[in-house]
């Protein structure tokens, strides 16, 4: 057939089961737009490239494939680059698409050329892959090779650029190829690596689950849940792994911050570890709570990158390939012997649902401006049944991670990078991802909501079942904490103030969205029920106590562990 390059790239995404493109459209490629559109695409033009790219970063975790976003040449390329960074250390497998002028204008002695960068080199450190289109003919091989890197080994993102001289050019080609036809797909483990794995894990007495970030944004959830069935065991979530697993609710507590937990990995003999780099926030696998039984415990790791396997701690059994497919291999291999479950588990189940009740029960209350914590016990329980949750911002996150009453079987959040501001455009990605059909809670400080807040205009445009719960204390409430810890209370606390004038409903208003402003706490779960049943997006203002979200964040010192230098 006879395509222009436009039209062949949609092709070859159409191929890996893409039909989502984020970004701003521009003279470059306001041809692909409109063809995207023609095709049934969903084409989202957000407020700002980087949320575009915050965007696809969410839509490739809903669905466990690579997600698109594009930017025009020289400042909307360069407006990417927060977002390649976030997707290159979230592991997410995101193409990055950007326009640029005809070579010949790179190519010329020239100063003050308008709109124009030399892009590439820019970004190289920041994608697995980066590459151009020079040649129209390269587009099928270079689109391949973009798609074969974000999703081999470790995911991550890469960067294709095209000069604007390519992309409406002429090509014929054939039709697209399946994926399988150009990259690994579904590589399972060796059988005697299977059988080494299983035989460990009969033999062990107290095997736990370790459930990473990579179990959620591969979708894997269903097989996992069978395996930890067959092997009646504990999940213990790592702090990117917090999504709960559907019908695993009962017996899966965070790691460091549930004594449940803590007392299943002091007490394992063996852990199977999946989706998880074993990084900071689990101490490498081998610090501090693992510290007891180290001698005694085995290792059992999934890993698709096999230069990986060992790095942070040495593994006994590394199944090396893609989980989604050496899951139900070990699901196989255990499925005519399966475990009865040890008499410690029941009692860290009951540990761990009284742990949530008495945190309900003991959270600050009978405050105007609200405890932050008890903003966290009010708004999740008030959270939907079926919703996607959403987290942002530094101290409104921490309280977050302990006192949250709801247990989301999907939870998006910038864990690894740390970058605030993600939340409101991660809302609105997922829900563009699940078909605009499931109700969204994003949980934010206010300093971190307002990087993106141009993004409710685009949640109104799309009219998307999302509520945003607002923790407002006039400050980076985070930062505040390290000055008073750092310098004393009554110290200066430079740059980490703004202005107390600011109504977050009332600027949620002006954008087209139902907004609310809430100082008591027995009015938060009303004012999240009315924002869904509004039809509209929902920003819910709630005043918290300044003093509290600064001085008294629960688990800091848990937290502080994660940044032990030298120690692990």
């Amino acid at each position: 057939m006879s395509v222009k390059v436009y039209e062949r790239i949609l092709q070859l995404f159409e191929a890996e089961g893409i039909n989502t493109i984020f970004g701003i459209p521009d003279p470059n490629f306001v041809h692909m737009f409109h063809l995207a559109e023609e095709r049934g695409w969903n084409v989202i033009a957000p407020h700002h490239e980087e949320s575009a790219g915050f965007m696809a970063e969410a839509v490739s975790r809903m669905t466990g494939t690579a997600a698109v976003c594009i930017g025009t040449l020289g400042p909307g390329v360069a407006n990417l680059a927060g977002a390649m960074m976030c997707a290159m250390v979230e592991h997410s497998p995101v193409i990055f698409l950007g326009g640029q002028r005809a070579r010949i204008t790179e190519q010329r002695v020239r100063r003050g050329r308008i709109q124009f960068v030399k892009q590439a080199a820019l970004f190289e450190n920041s994608v697995k892959y980066s590459a151009s289109i020079e040649y129209a003919d390269q587009t099928d091989e270079i689109i391949h090779e973009g798609l074969r890197k974000a999703l081999s080994g470790t995911p991550g993102p890469v960067y294709i650029e095209y000069p604007s001289h390519v992309i409406q050019e002429e090509l014929e080609v054939p039709e697209p190829l399946p994926p399988a036809s150009y990259r690994l797909v579904g590589q399972t483990a060796g059988a005697d690596k299977v059988a080494e794995a299983v035989e460990l894990l009969r033999a062990a007495k107290q095997p736990i689950l370790l459930v990473g970030h990579g179990v959620h944004t591969s979708r894997a959830g269903a097989a996992v849940r069978e395996l930890a069935e067959l092997l009646a065991v504990p999940v213990i979530q790592t702090s990117g792994g917090t999504s709960y697993i559907k019908g695993l609710e009962e017996r899966t507590f965070p790691y460091g911050f549930s004594p449940s937990a803590v007392e299943a990995v002091v007490g394992s003999d063996l852990c199977l570890a999946i989706g998880t780099e074993l990084g900071e926030p689990v101490h490498y696998g081998c610090g501090r709570h693992w510290v007891a039984g180290e001698a005694n415990r085995k290792w059992i790791l999934i890993e698709q990158d096999p230069a990986a396997i060992g790095v942070n701690r040495p593994i006994d059994v590394p199944l090396v390939g893609d989980l989604r497919a050496i899951v139900p291999q070990l699901v196989a291999a255990l499925r005519d012997t399966p475990r009865t479950a040890t008499p410690e588990l029941a009692g860290w189940i009951q540990q761990d649902a009284a742990r949530l009740a008495e945190l309900a029960e003991t959270a600050p209350s009978g405050r105007s401006p609200v405890h932050p914590a008890r903003l966290i016990v009010e708004a999740t329980k008030a959270f939907p049944a079926d919703g996607i949750m959403v987290r942002d911002g530094g101290a409104t996150t921490i309280f977050g991670w302990t006192y949250s009453q709801a247990k989301p079987h999907d939870v998006i959040w910038n864990q690894n990078f740390g970058h605030l501001g993600t939340g409101l455009p991660y809302a609105v990605g997922a829900s563009v991802a699940q078909g605009r059909t499931r109700p969204v809670m994003l949980i934010s400080g206010d300093s971190s909501f307002q990087f993106q807040i141009a993004e409710l205009e685009t949640a109104v445009r799309l009219n998307l079942p999302l509520v945003a719960v607002v923790a407002v204390d006039y400050a980076w409430g985070l930062e505040v904490g390290v000055y008073k810890r750092t310098f004393g209370q009554g110290s200066l606390e430079t740059g980490v103030h703004w202005s107390t004038e600011t109504r977050l409903d009332k600027v949620a208003e002006g954008f087209g969205c139902y907004g609310e402003y809430v100082d008591r706490e027995e009015d938060i779960a009303p004012a999240i029920k009315r924002a869904y049943a509004s039809g509209k997006p929902g920003v819910i203002h709630v005043a918290v106590d300044p003093k509290a979200n600064s001085e008294e964040m629960p688990s800091y010192d848990e937290f502080r562990t994660w940044y032990a230098e030298g120690t692990q």
